[in-house]
């Protein structure tokens, strides 16, 4: 194990076993759309990297973590290590908060997507060595992707699969600009990969209504099935009025605001405390 790469492992520890036992320092450092639209709190695009729900959420970005960074460390450098790290964490973060930047109640932390980052980097200059069960790193590095996109794309859980898929991507590009080489020798893999990523993130860009599909947790219609339902339907449409306040603020300035607008937004604020 090389040093950065252990520093980094006990920086996670360190600061999850931190936000497990301290809500108010967990709410304060974790990647938050609302805090980092309204009040550009931006570190909360880094420290919420170091964060993690459980042990086990914490337990397994650090052991993928501690597999791959001592070849990508040792072949890149330490200095472009933590450039891929760092890098990947924050395109990650900046990729969810544009396909979240109308839920203010959305919330997510973890190092999946500086892990993700540093996996393939990995795969960028070594798409032959062997993974789980003997997995070539390409095919892997591939199933990976197509799984991200789905996830994305279906919503059927609140993994933050576009931190994933955005590190990723990140990571491989990094790998490539800082050994170009790697492009020419590993030419295939790299395009089976990086095309349906970028063609993804394309759409994502250009035509956002495709994530919209009906699964269990979104329908394109509204039924109500119990009161319960009716209520988180009602509130859906409260979080839709924050959004558009949120927007019209980042367009416009706060002080583009209607008084009613300012109420609403102000007792969002008072009820999400």
């Amino acid at each position: 194990m090389i040093g950065l790469s252990l520093l980094l492992i006990i920086a996670n520890v360190i600061v999850s076993w931190k936000g497990f036992n301290d809500r108010n320092f967990y709410e304060r450092y974790e990647f938050s759309v609302e805090k980092i639209r309204i009040y550009k709190q931006y570190y909360r695009l880094i420290t919420s990297g170091f964060l993690h729900v459980n042990w086990m959420h914490l337990i397994f970005n650090m052991i993928a973590l501690y597999f791959f960074s001592g070849s990508v460390e040792s072949f890149f450098g330490p200095v472009q290590f933590l450039l891929i790290y760092f890098a990947s964490m924050i395109g990650g973060d900046l990729l969810s908060l544009f396909i979240h930047r109308y839920d203010s109640g959305y919330s997510s932390v973890g190092a999946s997507g500086a892990v993700a980052g540093i996996i393939f980097a990995a795969i960028a200059v070594f798409p032959g060595m062997r993974m789980f069960f003997g997995i070539p790193a390409w095919i892997f590095g591939l199933a990976y992707v197509l799984y991200s996109i789905y996830g994305i794309r279906s919503r059927k859980n609140n993994v933050g699969h576009e931190s994933h898929l955005a590190g990723a991507l990140t990571g491989m590009l990094l790998g490539i600009v800082m050994f170009p080489e790697s492009l020419v020798e590993n030419y295939l893999p790299i395009l089976l990969i990086g095309v349906p990523s970028l063609v993804f993130i394309f759409i994502i860009v250009t035509r956002p209504h495709v994530l919209l599909v009906d699964n269990n947790f979104f329908k394109t219609q509204k039924r109500y099935y119990s009161v319960d339902h009716r209520y988180n339907a009602d509130k859906i449409d409260k979080e839709k009025e924050i959004d558009r306040i949120l927007d019209k603020i980042s367009k416009k300035g706060i002080k583009s605001l209607t008084q009613k607008e300012r109420e609403t937004l102000e007792q969002h604020s008072k009820t999400t405390r």
